[in-house]
């Protein structure tokens, strides 16, 4: 709970910071509708997943909603806030912090309080690009999941590479991300992708993407096309 409100706070006072230079931020919206949503390695719900997002941002710095709900019972909702702010180093080089508070709703049957702070998850994390090449370390942070029901949380590493039009990502962690109740580290996200520019006529082209991706340490192989609106 504690958690929950301190970071409700912090983005709206970043918010707040940032509102005098409304004017001169961005505003984006959109949609993106992928066949199933398959999140670091691990799926998701059931049927197509629907994904809307909301985002201000100024300068390098992003405030923004994102969320996810699948075309069936098993929907697996997903209603998440963020924060970034990326930093240009030079020599095609960036750096970038963002945290995350990810809340699942639950389902209409079965609600969850979004004041709880058991149904949220709290993830700061770092991103550097080196031209060609990306390296990303996040940790999750969870009530309940420790000892006696304490606080705990989880590492994530991931290394990605861009080759032409195709992406490579190598990534592992623990517990929530390998899907493994021991504090061992396994590879949980090898994936290649790859996008395209759909012409639907002179001035619109539709954005479609694709991947391959096979989980090790759940034992599991996905292959998801998506496109964005």
């Amino acid at each position: 709970m504690k958690k929950t409100l301190l970071i409700a706070v912090s983005m709206l006072l970043l918010f707040a910071y940032t509102a005098p230079a409304l004017k001169a931020q961005e505003v984006d919206a959109g949609l993106d509708i992928y066949s199933s949503y398959v999140w670091r390695g691990i799926k998701f719900g059931e049927g197509a997943a629907f994904q809307p997002y909301v985002e201000f941002s100024v300068a390098g710095f992003a405030l923004g909603a994102w969320g996810s709900y699948c075309v069936s019972d098993n929907e697996a909702a997903e209603a998440d806030l963020y924060a970034s702010y990326g930093f240009d180093l030079g020599e095609n080089a960036s750096l970038s912090l963002t945290i995350t508070d990810y809340y699942f709703p639950g389902t209409t049957s079965e609600p969850t309080s979004w004041t709880d702070g058991d149904n949220h998850y709290f993830e700061p994390m770092v991103g550097l690009g080196l031209g060609p090449v990306s390296l990303t370390a996040a940790y999750m942070f969870y009530d309940g999941a420790g000892k006696n029901g304490d606080a705990s949380g989880d590492l994530y590493l991931e290394a990605g590479v861009t080759a032409g039009p195709v992406d490579l990502a190598l990534g592992g962690g623990t517990g929530q991300y390998s899907m493994k109740d021991d504090a061992g580290f396994d590879i949980c996200n090898i994936s290649v992708s790859t996008s395209k520019e759909i012409k639907i006529t002179d001035s619109f082209s539709l954005p479609l993407s694709g991947a391959v991706i096979l989980n090790p340490s759940y034992e599991s192989f996905h292959i998801v096309v998506g496109i964005s609106l």
